[in-house]
C-alpha cells in the first residue's frame, strides 16, 4: 500500500508559469496541447531533483529525488468549474509513484490535486499552507477497479466544480468524488510526485484538454 508522505518530504520545485496561450482551441475547449510543434508554454527546468521538459511530443516529468512533488502550469489564467483530461505514459520503475493533475492552485502553491499511481491507487487532496490533505477514503489512498494496475498510460480526467464538488475519472470511469470549498478558483497544471526509490518516476503528459463544466 502507497504510504501517505509527511509534509517533511511533500516538497515542491519552483512554480514556472508561462504568460502565452497555449495551442489553438476547438470546439468548445478553454485550453488545449498535444504537447507537438514549435507551441511550448508549459514551465519546463531541469535541476538536481528532477526534470520538466517536452519530449518526444509529450511534457515529461521525471523526478531523481524520492518523496518529491514537481509540477508544471501552462499560463497564469484563473480558472474555475473545469473539467481537464491529459493522457500520462507511466514509465516509471517505482509503482508508489503518483502522478495527474492540479486545479484551484493559489498564488501561494496551495491547490486541489487528482493522482493515481501505477500500483492501482488514488487519491483526491489539498495542499495548503500547513498541510497535504487526503480528502477521499478516510485520508488514505484508495484502491478501485477503474484504476488498472500497471497500465501503460491512463487518462485522467478532473472535475473541479465552482460548487466544491472534486471529481476524479480514469480512463473514462468515475472514481471518486468528494466536496471542499477552501479553493474555488484558481491556476490549472500536471505533477509527478515520488515513491520510494530514487529516479522511479518518469511521466510523460500528452493530449491535455480543459473545457468549461455546465
Amino acid at each position: 500500500m502507497r504510504n501517505t508522505f509527511s509534509k517533511t518530504f511533500f516538497a515542491f520545485v519552483i512554480l514556472l508559469l508561462s504568460s502565452l496561450a497555449c495551442s489553438v482551441l476547438s470546439g468548445g475547449a478553454l485550453l488545449e496541447d498535444d504537447f507537438a510543434g514549435s507551441d511550448r508554454n508549459w514551465g519546463t527546468g531541469t535541476d538536481a531533483e528532477s526534470s520538466v521538459e517536452y519530449v518526444n511530443d509529450s511534457l515529461n516529468m521525471f523526478v531523481n529525488k524520492d518523496f518529491w512533488f514537481v509540477w508544471s502550469t501552462p499560463n497564469n489564467e484563473i480558472y474555475e468549474n473545469v473539467h481537464i483530461e491529459v493522457t500520462a505514459q507511466n514509465d516509471s520503475s517505482d509503482s508508489t509513484g503518483a502522478f495527474g493533475i492540479i486545479c484551484n492552485m493559489q498564488v501561494t502553491d496551495t491547490s486541489y490535486y487528482f493522482a493515481v499511481t501505477g500500483a492501482g491507487e488514488y487519491a483526491i487532496g489539498k495542499y495548503t499552507l500547513t498541510d497535504d490533505v487526503l480528502l477521499t477514503n478516510g485520508g488514505s489512498w484508495g484502491k478501485s477497479n477503474a484504476v488498472p494496475s500497471g497500465a501503460a498510460s491512463y487518462r485522467i480526467g478532473a472535475d473541479c466544480d465552482s460548487d466544491g464538488t472534486l471529481t476524479l475519472y480514469v480512463d473514462g470511469q468515475q472514481v471518486d468524488s468528494v466536496n471542499d470549498t477552501t479553493y474555488s478558483s484558481g491556476y490549472v497544471g500536471l505533477f509527478a510526485w515520488s515513491g520510494e526509490k530514487v529516479n522511479g518516476t518518469n511521466v510523460s503528459f500528452d493530449d491535455f484538454v480543459m473545457t468549461k463544466l455546465p
